[in-house]
């Protein structure tokens, strides 16, 4: 019995301490709940879903007259599915999220366009050099924009090699609009929830980057650059390039549906600008959307001013060079272009530079060592009494950025913190003082700055062999020249055989063909008595055998270098040629006419002979670029031969001495020359 008594005190002692603390819980939870009544009551305080409605409803009632019916109900029906759901429920985040992005788009907000010829130039003008075509045509947008009152209805596509200036002629059209600028990239993209967004039933969904592009800008015709588009992927998940038609056609766009927000967003008052490289991979729909300008690359005395009043000064900034301790020659920066830096681009030759003055910088520093720790700079209460000492800046300009940067523009309250000594004013940043002589950087001495020369020399014969013939090529890098060299097989039992060799692609194996078979049937009609091609197995070759080659234009090449062979005369010397030929003898038009005569002028030619059709191409060029070349144009390979060979029926006697060094191989070799 006492055993039991005691069992029994002891469930008795434990329910009261339960109940105690269970009364005492429910007692706090009672005052809690009444102290946030009595709070919400007197508006000191409101829950999470009340706050998020209100912000929500207030951010809507800003935008809802520029937004359509649609969303405007759609808009309406999240917000009372909101105040009907738990904060604890799954579905709050998700109508938390979609109203976030609703509500923070610009519907209907628009940046005013200003269509102003005389600032558009000027800004063109300070951003880039040279470009002139490409300047013409957006000022022409931009003339026809301002006189329609809207610069929609056009998707531009920026096309040349890299390094050219795509991407900033893109964001130097944002600035003469005065629209803001926003950039993807869609290289190595195979997704289509990148374009159209996700459905709102997967976790982590969210819309895709045009979206995101009005959200980041806050307006509804904001300059869109769609970078790389010609590298789009596919996989999987769909095909990207479909999914950009409906976005980049003027005819759609005004109802774009995006998978997440699944209301029409009205896209057609933004501004959409794409670049590329090539325009072969872009699928063909995609491309009939786009208006093309192409950029086709710098001329060696465009690249010596953009270095000279963009690169040069940049990279001495960056470097910390300080003013007029070095300087680069003239002739040293034409050298620097000519034989390091041919690519189309002036991306490495920015790089060269930078190359130049960080071992520049080395050399300074080596002298000067490092600077004198800096002396903060006294806070001055009067503008007129702050000191300027060697290595600082004024104590006005201290206080002015130490103010900004600390949220406050107000000169008193940087005063009374100094004063407190609560917070020091940070010291200027020190500058090195090089008063020694002047750094000069002339031809000679750029190997020992940037290494040996890439681009030796661009031809292999002061004067060439019979059967050898120069070439111009296009590649994604700019212009080139080729040689094409023809030999034939000594003791060859395969008489009339051709062998080709080059790493040629099957259109220029075809090319080889039909020029042998045209050279046969003309040399017999020059002379019937010759059985050269009868009798002799012969053999074309085209160097830097590890770059592809393809195309069809270098067929007047090897019909002539074939004919040189046979007649065993020389063509004439700084001779290039291009252009496509058919069994009858016809020359047809060929592309790259300005990257073709670009590569001419780097490898020294005085004579190029182009088909009759690319002649309108080649007038359109600037005198610049034609200075000190003689242009052909021939629509039949007589011509050819009259210019090359015959030289109006004198011939040149064949004097092979080749040169024995070769140009050293370069990064550029791994393009695809385009013949």
């Amino acid at each position: 019995l006492k055993k039991e008594v005691e069992l029994c005190k002891l469930q008795a002692d434990i329910r009261e301490q339960v109940e105690g603390k269970i009364n005492k819980e429910q007692r706090r939870m009672l005052l809690m709940e009444q102290l946030k009544s009595i709070k919400r009551e007197l508006g000191l305080e409101r829950d999470d879903k009340m706050v998020l409605h209100q912000r929500f409803t207030e951010r809507w009632e800003a935008k809802k007259a520029g937004a359509s019916e649609e969303v405007q109900r759609v808009v309406a029906d999240e917000l009372e599915k909101l105040s009907g759901l738990e904060p604890v429920s799954p579905e709050f985040n998700v109508t938390r999220n979609y109203l976030e992005w609703l509500t923070s788009l610009p519907w209907g907000i628009h940046s005013p366009d200003i269509f102003d010829l005389d600032h558009a130039k000027k800004v063109l003008d300070e951003d880039h050099y040279g470009l002139d075509d490409v300047k013409e045509r957006i000022l022409e947008f931009i003339a026809v924009s301002g006189l329609r009152g809207s610069a929609q209805g056009k998707i531009l596509c920026l096309v040349g090699p890299p390094g050219v200036g795509k991407t900033s002629v893109g964001r130097s059209v944002a600035r003469t609009l005065h629209r803001k600028y926003y950039r993807f990239s869609v290289g190595g993209l195979h997704d289509v929830a990148e374009i159209k967004g996700h459905r709102r039933t997967y976790v982590g969904a969210m819309p895709g980057k045009v979206v995101q592009c009005l959200k980041a800008t806050g307006t509804s015709n904001p300059l869109l650059l769609i970078d790389e588009i010609d590298k789009l992927g596919r996989g999987h998940t769909g095909d990207p390039a479909s999914a950009l038609l409906e976005l980049l056609d003027p005819e759609q766009n005004s109802g774009f549906m995006d998978h997440y927000l699944d209301v029409p967003v009205d896209l057609s008052k933004a501004l959409f600008m794409c670049t590329a490289n090539v325009l072969d991979t872009i699928p063909g729909p995609l491309l009939d959307r786009m208006e093309v300008i192409r950029l086709s690359g710098y001329a060696s005395d465009e690249k010596f001013a953009i270095a000279r009043r963009y690169l040069e000064p940049q990279a001495a900034t960056d470097a910390g060079i300080p003013d007029g301790a070095t300087r680069i020659t003239d002739e040293a920066m034409h050298s620097l272009i000519d034989d390091y830096c041919r690519e189309a681009g002036v991306r490495n030759l920015k790089k060269h530079l930078e190359k130049i003055y960080r071992k520049v910088a080395l050399r300074i520093f080596k002298i000067t060592g490092p600077p004198p720790a800096p002396v903060p700079a006294p806070v001055s209460t009067t503008k007129d009494s702050a000191a300027v000492t060697p290595g600082t800046e004024p104590a006005s300009s201290l206080s002015s950025s130490s103010s900004s940067s600390g949220g406050s523009s107000d000169a008193v309250e940087v005063e009374k913190t100094a004063a407190a000594g609560q917070e020091e004013q940070p010291p200027a940043p020190p500058k090195v003082v090089y008063t020694g002589e002047t750094i000069v950087i002339d031809k000679a001495q750029l190997k020992a700055y940037v290494g040996q020369a890439i681009f030796a020399k661009d031809t292999f014969y002061e004067t060439t062999p019979p059967g050898v013939v120069m070439g111009l090529a296009w590649t994604s890098m700019g212009g080139a020249t080729l040689y094409i060299e023809a030999a034939r097989v000594q003791d060859s039992e395969a008489r009339g055989a051709l062998t080709t060799t080059g790493q040629l692609g099957d259109v220029f194996r075809e090319s080889a063909t039909i020029a042998h078979t045209f050279a046969r049937a003309f040399l017999a009609a020059k002379d019937p008595s010759s059985k050269f091609f009868a009798s002799s197995a012969l053999h074309v070759h085209v160097p830097q055998g590890a770059t592809p080659k393809d195309g069809p234009s270098a067929g007047c090449t090897i019909v002539t270098a074939l004919l040189s062979l046979a007649t065993g005369k020389a063509v004439t010397p700084h001779l290039a040629m291009t252009g496509e030929v058919t069994l009858t003898g016809c020359i047809l038009p060929i592309g790259g006419v300005k990257e073709k005569v670009l590569a001419a002028r780097r490898a020294g030619v005085k004579q190029i002979i182009f088909p009759e059709a690319n002649r309108a191409d080649y007038d359109d060029l600037t005198s610049e670029l034609k200075a000190d070349l003689s242009p052909h144009f021939v629509s039949h390979y007589d011509q050819v031969f009259k210019l090359a060979i015959e030289q109006d029926g004198i011939f040149t006697p064949a004097t092979p001495t080749p040169q024995l060094d070769t140009p050293a191989p370069s990064d550029s070799n791994t393009a695809q020359a385009s013949i």
